[in-house]
């Protein structure tokens, strides 16, 4: 995943373009960039790893070196990022966010039209941002270069740059399953994937840019460059998972959602006759998974609790580590637990999704070992069958990665993988058998999972604008 943000002014804007872009960290763990233009002393540059280091302490004593009226900064959670290039179209600094399926066909593409080069990465891989800059160059203007890079791309880009003389230029992937926002404030216009940063520092929200619009941001205002197209595929685990709290998109905010979702879950709950008279307490797997909590607590009127508590001040992001080993270790070393909110206890938690199945299948372990009488488990999404190939939100390689898809292949094989939306469904003999051999293998007392209606019905947007392809296969 990743996120980025960019301001364009008539007074210096590197300290709001350093917050803002920090505003946009629980997006990405691997790279941080900011890239800047000052009338006087032109473009400067500066990325560094953040993996083992927030972006703010690694760039807090770097804004006060750096100073310019127009800025973007990057959050990435793949390559270095933003880049800096030379072209027909002028020097410009450029930012992208998505994947490239395509990407050895682009690469392919690209030496064999220009005889030219790219950087190669350890292992020969080419950096995304660089890829996508080398398509718009094959075209002599910019912006027909942008429209030809997303058409020519198999996946999502969305993509900022910003241009000597300080204009900025946004663009929405052509599908908009990633979000742009634009605002604007007193001297200056800004841009950003999280809606709230435009609001805290300052901008005067004005809206959503539609599936592959493209803008052109000046301290003056937001022009059109190229009208949205009709068709809008937003992604929906935007909402359950990677969403800060305090944003919203397409006017729907995320915590507002979440508290639905966890309504509408319970609610299911009920109807299919789960007896939550036998449940002590509801809490959620942290973070993300306590809003949805709190809306199934809300609903059913059982109190909510929080059984233990993540250790987060040096260790924010249990997927910081680079091996799978240390990531569960710094997973296990987090969770404090409230042992009178434990022992003896019969708890109902929710998170907000359940890809691989690791870290829950310890954490509940981690529940019985201080003497949780019962854990009932649910998910705030539907079973996850599809490894996602536009945001490459799930990091896995393979479908079979997937706790859902391999539980299946145990149960059926071969055979199983053509039943897919039997399995995903509760009613059927084949979702009751899923349901209950992942309970029996990760220790649960019970498991459900959100419906697709009902993830649809608390986003609140018609389910044809939604991307639910990790859930339903379909694109």
């Amino acid at each position: 995943m990743g996120g980025f943000f960019g301001i364009t002014s008539k007074e210096d804007c590197i300290l709001d373009v350093y917050f803002g872009t920090d505003y946009h960290s629980h997006l990405g763990t691997r790279r941080g960039g900011i890239a800047a233009y000052d009338p006087e002393i032109g473009f400067q540059r500066e990325i560094h790893n953040i993996e083992n280091a927030p972006f703010r302490t690694k760039f807090e004593g770097i804004v006060n070196k750096m100073s310019g009226t127009a800025a973007i900064g990057c959050i990435s959670d793949m390559d270095p990022q933003p880049l800096l290039f030379r072209s027909v179209s002028g020097t410009y600094a450029i930012s992208t966010i998505g994947i490239i399926n395509n990407r050895d066909e682009m690469i392919d593409h690209v030496l064999k039209r220009t005889h030219g080069h790219l950087e190669a990465k350890t292992g020969g891989k080419i950096n995304q941002t660089e890829l996508v800059a080398a398509l718009i160059s094959d075209k002599d203007d910019l912006i027909e270069g942008i429209r030809y890079a997303q058409e020519m791309i198999e996946g999502t880009s969305s993509i900022l740059i910003l241009k000597e003389g300080g204009t900025i230029i946004a663009a929405r992937d052509p599908l908009g399953r990633l979000p742009i926002r634009v605002g604007i404030g007193e001297h200056a216009c800004a841009v950003a994937f999280e809606s709230y940063t435009l609001s805290k520092m300052g901008y005067e929200e004005q809206r959503d840019l539609g599936p592959g619009e493209i803008v052109e941001i000046t301290p003056d205002g937001i022009r059109q460059l190229v009208a949205p197209g009709e068709e809008m595929k937003i992604c929906a685990f935007l909402w359950s998972y990677y969403g800060y709290p305090t944003t919203s998109y397409e006017g729907v905010n995320v915590e507002v959602m979440r508290y639905r979702n966890g309504h509408i879950l319970a609610r299911n709950d009920i109807e299919n006759g789960f007896d939550i008279s036998d449940v002590d307490y509801v809490g959620g797997v942290p973070d993300s998974g306590t809003p949805h909590a709190i809306g199934y607590s809300n609903e059913t009127h059982l109190p909510f609790a929080r059984a233990f508590i993540k250790y987060t001040p040096t260790w924010a992001r249990s997927f910081m580590p680079t091996t799978q080993a240390e990531r569960n270790k710094v997973a296990k070393m987090k969770q404090i637990p409230v042992v009178e909110l434990i022992k003896g206890k019969k708890l109902l938690f929710v998170d907000d999704s359940i890809v691989r199945g690791t870290q829950l299948r310890e954490t509940v372990e981690f529940l019985y070992d201080n003497g949780a009488e019962a854990v009932h488990m649910r998910s705030a999404c539907p079973p996850i069958m599809y490894a996602c190939k536009y945001l490459n939100f799930s990091r896995n390689n393979s479908d079979m990665d997937l706790l859902s898809r391999r539980t299946i292949a145990e149960l059926e094989g071969e055979e199983g993988m053509r039943h897919l939306d039997e399995y995903a469904d509760a009613s059927t003999e084949r979702g009751k058998k899923l349901r209950r051999a992942i309970a029996k293998k990760m220790g649960f007392d019970s498991l459900e999972f959100q419906t697709l209606d009902g993830v649809v019905e608390a986003i609140g947007i018609d389910k044809c604008k939604l991307c639910t392809y990790c859930w339903t296969g379909e694109e």
